[in-house]
């Protein structure tokens, strides 16, 4: 199997401690990453501008200093390979060209550091058996169009042919899929539409932020039902930014319920939630192949139906 660069959830973010200046490169990513990759593994990521020191590549000899910021581009290789998983899917639709599932919270969407097994990809090569063999492009994420973070439960499509793949991610950058979302939050954001740029926290590194020159992000919030304590929201987001949801509520003081990154650890701990209560509960696009509209809906789970009753909202809209 070719190596490619990974991307998103595949890329890693590291600062380095006073303890390794003085180390060279190669080392001390062999250290950071002790049992996951070997020296050498590094060593080839270097050589292929796949780790960045202060956004430049360097050579594997490089001796970073304190206070660097490395980022690591992991790859797939030849020791990195993909093992069809016989896990159970909560299909929502499916046909030639596509397949769409309720994820479960927990479950990765594709192979990543920490994370090579267990996947939707893993999960989905055991459905498609015949997957790797359609050329759909990085064969670390084969078929998949866009992504939902680990703890974030809902709809997730899945291309199962070269050109549905292409058509689909299309689609998503262009705009033209609608994508509701439902979350538990802290507080009641109202009904607002909030338009804040995105960009990576310049403190908390594994962090994003609302801040001036990041990319364009807009949320529509609308409160469905809230006592004086905990809201049940509605977000319909026009563009697809990294955590934009979480990042969004919390800039508006109203985090998402059960969020260990953006949200209230106190209160977390207080009502007893493990993930973060966030539901991608609605996709609507035009079919890759036919144009047809594919209106999809993922029914909630059980731990956020509890918070809907409990704010005495039985139908969802």
């Amino acid at each position: 199997m070719s190596t490619h660069p990974a991307k998103d959830t595949d890329t890693d973010l590291i600062i380095l401690t006073e303890d390794e200046t003085g180390q060279r490169l190669d080392k001390i990513l062999a250290q950071r990453f002790t049992n996951v990759h070997s020296r050498t593994y590094f060593q080839k990521l270097i050589e292929d501008h796949c780790v960045l020191v202060n956004g430049s590549p360097v050579k594997k000899r490089f001796q970073p200093q304190a206070g660097d910021e490395i980022e690591i581009q992991f790859v797939i290789t030849p020791e990195i390979d993909l093992t069809p998983e016989n896990i159970p899917l909560d299909i929502v639709y499916e046909d030639d060209d596509l397949i769409a599932i309720n994820k479960p919270s927990g479950m990765v969407v594709h192979p990543a550091t920490g994370n090579w097994s267990g996947t939707f990809v893993n999960a989905l090569l055991f459905h498609c058996k015949n997957l790797l063999q359609t050329g759909l492009g990085d064969p670390l994420r084969p078929g998949i169009v866009h992504r939902l973070d680990k703890d974030t439960s809902g709809i997730l499509i899945a291309a199962k042919t070269s050109k549905a793949q292409q058509r689909l991610i299309e689609l998503f950058s262009s705009r033209k899929v609608y994508k509701e979302y439902l979350a538990i939050c802290l507080g009641n954001p109202g009904n607002r539409t909030v338009d804040a740029p995105i960009g990576r926290h310049p403190i908390h590194r594994q962090q994003m932020k609302v801040i001036e020159g990041g990319k364009p992000a807009v949320s529509i919030i609308q409160s469905i039902a809230h006592d004086e304590k905990l809201s049940l929201v509605q977000v319909i987001i026009e563009t697809g930014r990294t955590h934009q949801i979480r990042v969004h509520l919390k800039h508006c003081g109203t985090p998402v319920l059960g969020d260990t990154l953006y949200g209230n650890p106190q209160a977390n701990a207080k009502y007893g939630v493990q993930r973060q209560l966030l539901h991608a509960y609605k996709l609507r696009l035009p079919h890759p192949i036919s144009g047809k509209t594919l209106d999809l809906t993922a029914p909630i789970p059980k731990d956020m139906e509890e918070w809907v009753a409990k704010l005495n909202r039985q139908q969802l809209p």
